[in-house]
């Protein structure tokens, strides 16, 4: 009988997403196996269990996905995880909180791909704001922008203090520098939209983010995205579908939550086909998504 591809699923949640079981089933695992409420001390036992229970050979067709909301806690589980392989034994990882670390690679490689070819620039030295930056998406798309280059600004709408905090984090972790903004106003924001270049949107569901009056005074504004799909949009007047459509009269170009959700289906999908595809373990994280997001967006 051949071995089963099987992938244990952890979240510290009540629940386990179903988006994310059901893509890594349709994606070709034999078994999805959630493991839910799981706490970071948790992590050890739960992954050599997942291990031993196997020969070394069959470490490749075993894998664990790390869910939940909340980046940081995704990142330690996975740091966890990692620190508990006893070689020979060896297995895969992938970390994907709330869909958050291929939904941001999704939303970047998709604002690139404009910057590239609609306006001939790069990320790197690109004024970068994000709005909903202490959020899963947020965090991981300011994060993903910093590392290529881009100067980021983490908008915060209720002050600056969490979004100090998230630039403190995003340093201690990765060695990207990146500034805290106060948006907590309407004007707030449209100052911060007059000096940007690019504009993330990552904010809560059903949340207008931006209004057409405010894009309208932003003359400086190459694109501006949106991952939002539940109405109102985060950007008002921003087409679900818009892929470089122009949204004011400076030709600013929009990317839309539908053609952004698109390629993070794609990435979300691909990155569990390399688990099962692969030869020997891999471990993945928002920095693969960004690179297959890349590829799968041209």
């Amino acid at each position: 009988m051949a071995e089963k591809h099987i992938l244990h699923m952890l979240t510290p949640l009540r629940h386990m997403s179903p988006f994310d079981a059901n893509m890594a089933l349709d994606a070709g695992f034999d078994a999805a196996i959630p493991h839910t409420e799981v706490k970071l001390e948790e992590v050890t036992g739960l992954v050599q269990d997942a291990m031993f229970s196997r020969p070394p050979k069959l470490g490749v067709k075993t894998g664990i996905f790390i869910g939940g909301k909340q980046a940081i806690m995704a990142l330690d589980m996975l740091g966890t995880a990692k620190k508990a392989l006893v070689p020979p034994f060896g297995i895969s990882f992938f970390a994907d909180p709330a869909g958050s670390f291929t939904t941001a690679a999704a939303m970047v490689a998709c604002v690139e791909k404009l910057l590239r070819e609609k306006k001939d620039r790069q990320l790197k030295g690109v004024r970068v704001a994000v709005f909903g930056a202490t959020g899963v998406v947020g965090f991981s798309a300011a994060v993903i922008a910093a590392l290529q280059g881009a100067d980021v600004r983490l908008v915060g709408y209720d002050g600056i203090k969490r979004v100090s905090d998230g630039a403190a984090e995003m340093k201690a972790r990765f060695g990207v520098d990146v500034h805290a903004v106060d948006g907590s106003g309407e004007d707030k924001k449209s100052g911060i939209l007059s000096v940007s270049e690019i504009a993330l949107c990552a904010g809560r569901a059903g949340v207008q983010i931006l209004s057409r009056a405010q894009l309208e005074t932003a003359k400086a504004l190459l694109i501006v995205a949106d991952v939002n799909a539940v109405p109102p949009p985060g950007v008002e007047g921003l087409d679900m579908m818009a892929n470089g459509t122009e949204v004011n009269s400076h030709g600013t170009l929009g990317a839309g939550p539908l053609t952004i959700g698109n390629i993070k289906y794609k990435t979300e999908f691909g990155l569990f086909k390399k688990m099962i595809e692969a030869t020997k373990p891999v471990c993945l994280d928002f920095r693969d998504a960004f690179t297959l997001a890349r590829e799968l967006n041209g």
